[in-house]
């Protein structure tokens, strides 16, 4: 009977010591971001210039095709003729196939082509379910009202999804958090792309709701790459005027 407090103390211990070895959600999170970062390119302790780290998260001239070309085709040939609608959303989710068949055969990663594809053909699906061109940017909508609530959600607790990312793509977890600089910078980014997705959904929502399609299309295309691409240039030089700080 005397050796149980002791016993009890060892388990709880050890109980303890499982718990502080067991990644919370905000690694797991961080870990998935940072990694999917570095994939595109966007590794801070590279030594690569802006305008080349740009390029690269943008994928290169085949990534801005794989982004444009399907929902151009779709917009030109909507426009052009709208009925039958399952002509303009074939030749939509048929260039996406062709990049993704393209990747496979080069044997590149066709992790963006691979996400075009199942985009391109969900939206394709519920246009052609609900037979109204203006669904065929459904998952874009949703795509920008989920990203940009999180995005601003994330930011207000104090948890920064770009922080999150950029702390786990630095090797640094979650330590920008003790650090008011780094917090106030990554509260800003994150409270500003929040702003980029939600700007889209209240520019395109309308469109959509009053089945403006030809101008909803063009606007996703305009709102798209011409205004990620300055967002990833700012988020890039950021973390790199923090990284001198961060070690």
């Amino acid at each position: 009977m005397i050796d149980q407090p002791a016993d009890h103390d060892r388990v709880e211990r050890s109980e303890d010591s499982d718990a502080a070895t067991e990644p919370s959600a905000a690694d797991l999170i961080g870990a998935a971001l940072g990694g999917a970062a570095r994939r595109a390119g966007l590794a801070p302790d590279g030594g690569e210039s802006t305008q080349k780290v740009v390029w690269t998260a943008m994928g290169g001239w085949r990534g801005i095709l794989e982004s444009v070309l399907p929902s151009l085709a779709f917009v030109v040939l909507f426009t052009l003729r709208p009925d039958p609608l399952v002509l303009s959303l074939g030749v939509s989710v048929g260039l996406a196939a062709v990049f993704t068949v393209v990747r496979l055969a080069q044997k590149s990663p066709p992790s963006a082509a691979l996400g075009g594809l199942v985009a391109a053909g969900a939206a394709a699906a519920l246009a052609l379910w609900t037979g109204r061109g203006a669904d065929n940017f459904v998952p874009g909508l949703i795509t920008n009202a989920v990203y940009g609530t999180a995005m601003i959600v994330s930011a207000l607790v104090g948890w920064s999804l770009i922080g999150l990312a950029a702390g786990f793509l630095l090797g640094e977890g979650t330590a920008w958090r003790s650090d008011r600089r780094q917090r106030r910078a990554f509260f800003w980014l994150g409270i500003a792309w929040g702003v980029l997705f939600l700007a889209r959904l209240a520019v395109q929502l309308p469109l959509y709701l009053t089945e403006q399609v030809t101008l909803l299309g063009t606007l996703k295309l305009v709102m798209g790459l011409p205004l990620f691409a300055p967002m990833v240039a700012v988020t890039w030089l950021v973390v790199r005027a923090l990284r001198p700080r961060s070690k």
